[in-house]
């Protein structure tokens, strides 16, 4: 689904958010913990910070079956 390969525990911070979310239980801080690890992602592998956004949602919110 993705071309990024995301680390693990990236993907696990971000779905961590998603339920939390998901409960009504997100956090400013669980959040800006997201973004922050995002960001810092996106500049080390030199991409653009919105497209790394989206395509970890994308993996984290529509997971492709059997994966």
């Amino acid at each position: 689904m993705s071309d990024i390969d995301f680390p693990d525990d990236l993907v696990q911070l971000e779905r961590s958010a998603w339920e939390a979310a998901q409960r009504g239980e997100l956090t400013a801080v669980q959040a800006g913990e997201v973004q922050a690890a995002i960001t810092a992602f996106a500049e080390a592998s030199g991409l653009d910070r919105y497209t790394v956004e989206m395509a970890l949602k994308r993996l984290v919110r529509h997971p492709e079956p059997g994966a």
